[in-house]
Parts: C-alpha cells; structure tokens; sequence
C-alpha cells in the first residue's frame, strides 16, 4: 500500500483472547462514552474501495467494509470473515473457490449475495483507476458467482491470492450503490464491517460508530470513535501535544519520536517492528533524464543513506539497500553490494562511458511535508554537491501528487510503501512488475518471470532464490533506489487501551480494539 501499507513484532507484550468466528457484536459499555479521538496525516484519497490505493484510504476500509478473508492480530495466514470458508481447487492454484456466509447484510439492511462479492472485484478491475489497488490482482481472470458460492479463476500460479483477497482490496460493497464503471462520489458507504461511517468531512475528520448488522470473525464490539485528519505531520504533533487527540498513529515528525520519553506521565508510547520503506523513484519513459540507466546507477552511486537516516530523520529509520526490507522472507542486500559506498568518482564514470552530458538537471517531487522536505533537500544537496547534477525539488499536496506520479509526470520522486499482506509479493509485484502502481514506466521481462515464479510455491520459503535473483535485477536496473525503513510508533493517552493493535503488521487498523480504561 502507498504510504503510500509486516507492520510486525510488537514490542509490548500482549495477550490474546481466542476468537469465535462468526458471532455477532454486542454492544458494549464502550460504546455508551465519549468517542476516542484518533489523529493521523494518513488521509483518505476515496471512500470508494475501488479509487485508492494509500494507507489512509486503506485504514478507513479495514473499519467500514468486509472481506471474504481477514488477518488476526499479527497473524501471516487469513482466515474467513465475511466468508465460511475458502481454499484453493486441486493442486494447480489457479482456482480459489469461496463460500459466503448466509446470514450477512450491508448497513442499509440489503442482504449480501455471491453476486456482490462478483461485482466488487469485476467493478475494480473495470474502473482502472490510476491510484486504484487493481495492479494486486494481476493474475484474476474472471470470477463466477453461484448463490453463495464464488470462484476466482486465476490466470497463473498464484499462492499469494489469499492474502490479498484479505486486503482494502477485496472490500465488498453494495451492487445497487456503487456505479459499475466509474467511482461513487459523495460521503456516504454502504459496507458491512464492524463500523458504519457517521460523518464524513474529507481531509477533517470522520466519525465511526458500531455496526450492529456485522457478523463475521471479530466478536468484539468497539466504542464510537472520531478520526482527525491533518495535511501535516507537523500539525498533528502540534494536536497532539494540546491534548486534542487521544491516540496518534502516522505520522509525527521524526525529531518529535526521537525525543519521546516513554516513562513520561500520561502517555503510552506502542512502538513496533515495521516493513514501511521509502523509496525514489525514476520516471524511465523516453523524454526522461531517467530513461538512461547510467543516469540512474549514477545517482544510486552517490546516494548517501546513513547522512539521509541521521541529519533527517534523527536515527528512527535505518537504511535500506534492497527492495525487500529487513525482517521479510529473501531480504538481502543488492544495492549495497553494487554501490558500497557513496562515490561521485564511480557516478562521474559511468555518466562518462555513456555519454551523457553534465550537469543532469531533472525534477524531483515529494509529498508537501515537513520530513518529505526534508528528504528531498539532503538528496539534492548530495547530488547537486557532484557537480554532475542539477536537482529541482518540487513539493506537492497529497491529492496532487498521487494524480502527477500516476500520470508519469515527475523526472523522480520519493514515496514511501506500506506492505499489503505479510509476504515479499508485496515489495515485488506491486511495485516493480508491470504495470506497477508507482506508473514510473518501468517493465522487465526478466523481472516478471520472476515475480510469476515466486508466485507457485505455497511453501514460501522455496520462492526465496527468486526473491533474491529479482531484488538483483532491480539493483541493476535502478528504476527506483530504496532509501530506508521505519519503525512504526503508536501514541495514546494512558487511559486508552488496545491502541497495539492499530500497527500489528497485518495492515488493518483495528479501531474497534480502542476502549477507555
């Protein structure tokens, strides 16, 4: 997911309680109170499951829609929701064949059918759009629905189609509400998962309170709750510190986490593993300054990682040298090995033997932030200090970037990634296969076959070598350079519990586990 969405290995200790899949939420004691504030700069591009493909949007959907599928806390293997049940047919893992529970509607009342969960993945696929999450069902070639059973028959090998049937991706949404060929425009949503959306002011705020009619694999029922949304990471630590929020998630400025005191009277600091990256990323189309691969090796060459994690970010990210982060199945090292260590000397080399005139002038673009900004100075302050470039950095607003970079607009720019699922798939296809969602231009048939290969083994461990042998390619191809990885930090008042649970690696933001203690 763009951060454009692992999250893992929370650090508290916490105890679960088994869950019965398939009861029905009763309304508890929570939500009789004061809804719980949530503050983020995660801001939502589309309520429709269909238009976006970002980790705000995505949080929203994890609350207020239904999949057949679902992680648990911290779990790797999904298991059923809105479904019964689902497995693959035969041995070939090309048929995935699910059965919808019976006894499902959406908030309006209107009963769930096999033909919803048809129409919502059809309808994805059909509207396209630019910053939609349609690149993850690359495989999907049709689906048929059969009363309340769906098939999904996959056009390859494909072990990784669980996991992102769980996703934002598979929400299921109402047929008689939701347009066939274009998004649905407006505030309001017609799903069935554990909240309904109340209110809905794009880019303020919205509430959520419990959805009565919600069956499936949570049995807890959740308070109201208000989200807060602010267009900088500055003025959500600037909320935060006035006491107008109760629970903060993504994202406060890196000098504000670096100066987190966890024994401080009040707050409870959640801090976790993460698979979040940051990337930049090239436009290689032709017309490009990137479309040269020695231009982008060049600038690979004389990148400097740790100066970017210390004068930027105050040490609470780490570098990152490969496209699959630390801590993921077949993570290894590859731009390491090619560039060490940062060398204008090696960049003026390679800019030599293929001819290209210097300086290079190109564009880079970034997200209108504080810690974005940033960045993207330090990068143009190392590139410019070769004399082999010339950097124009550019910022824009959220909404307009993702437009620009879908439209291949920007020479570069800098975005971070928030896996899917728990699996390397999601560092590979989505972002270097073809028709990637970073729309950056860039397509190796060498790349895809090797993204299909790891895609056939349920054991995924045997799919390591590929892994590797792709993150390889990549480093020499360049069509994006990884810059680091973070950890994820979850911010709350101390008489708020299970605010754990909103970075558990899964990728689903479980407000309903929020309650007053």
């Amino acid at each position: 997911m763009q951060s454009i969405r692992l999250r893992i290995l929370v650090t508290c200790v916490v105890v679960l309680a088994a869950a019965v899949v398939g009861r029905q939420l009763l309304p508890s004691d929570e939500a009789k109170r004061d809804p719980v504030i949530v503050g983020t700069s995660d801001v939502v591009t589309s309520l429709d499951p269909s238009g976006a493909y970002d980790a705000g949007s995505w949080a929203m959907y994890s609350n207020v829609y239904q999949s057949l599928l679902t992680f648990k806390p911290g779990g790797v293997t999904p298991v059923p929701d809105a479904a019964q049940g689902c497995r693959f047919i035969g041995l070939s893992l090309q048929t995935y064949e699910c059965e919808l529970r019976d006894d499902l509607t959406f908030s309006n009342g209107r009963k769930i059918t096999g033909e919803d969960v048809k129409y919502s993945f059809e309808r994805m696929l059909r509207i396209n759009t630019d910053v939609g999450p349609q690149p993850l069902f690359s495989t999907l070639k049709n689906v048929v629905a059969k009363g309340q059973k769906v098939t999904f028959n996959l056009s390859s090998r494909d072990a990784t189609f669980p996991q992102k049937v769980a996703t934002g991706a598979g929400s299921i949404v109402d047929q008689t509400q939701y347009p066939q060929k274009s998004l649905r425009e407006g505030s309001s949503v017609d799903g069935s998962g554990p909240y309904v959306l109340k209110a809905y002011e794009p880019g303020v705020s919205a509430r959520l309170e419990p959805n009565p009619k919600y069956k499936g694999a949570l049995t807890k029922a959740g308070g109201p709750v208000v989200i807060r949304y602010f267009e900088s990471s500055d003025k959500l630590a600037a909320a935060w510190k006035a006491r107008q929020l109760d629970v903060t998630h993504r994202q406060l400025p890196a000098k504000v986490i670096a100066d987190l005191d966890p024994s401080a009277s009040g707050t409870r600091v959640n801090e976790s593993e993460s698979a979040e990256i940051r990337n930049l990323v090239f436009n290689v189309r032709p017309g490009s300054p990137m479309a040269k691969k020695a231009v982008r090796q060049a600038i690979a060459s004389v990148i400097d990682r740790p100066q970017v994690v210390t004068s930027v970010y105050h040490s609470t990210v780490e570098p990152l040298y490969s496209l699959i982060p630390q801590g993921t199945l077949a993570h290894n090292n590859p731009f390491f090995d090619v560039y060490p260590k940062p060398s204008a000397k090696r960049a003026e080399r390679l800019l030599d033997d293929a001819g290209i005139e210097t300086p290079v002038s190109f564009t880079l673009v970034h997200r209108a932030d504080s810690g974005p900004a940033q960045e993207a100075a330090e990068l143009r302050r190392q590139l410019d200090a070769t004399g082999l470039f010339k950097v124009r950095v550019v910022a824009e607003d959220w909404q307009v970037f993702q437009k620009g970079y879908a439209k291949g607009q920007y020479d570069a720019y800098t975005i971070g990634w928030i896996p899917d699922f728990p699996d390397p798939d999601s560092f590979s296809q989505p972002l270097v296969g073809k028709d990637s969602t970073l729309h950056n231009g860039y397509e190796s048939e060498t790349v895809d076959k090797l993204i299909a290969s790891t895609q056939q083994y349920s054991e995924r461990a045997r799919a390591t070598q590929d892994f590797k042998s792709l993150q390889r390619e990549v480093a020499k191809d360049v069509p994006l350079v990884p810059l680091w990885q973070k950890k994820d930090y979850v911010l709350s008042s101390q008489d708020v519990n299970g605010s754990q649970y909103l970075a558990d690696g899964t990728g689903i933001w479980r407000l309903w586990e929020l309650g007053w203690i």
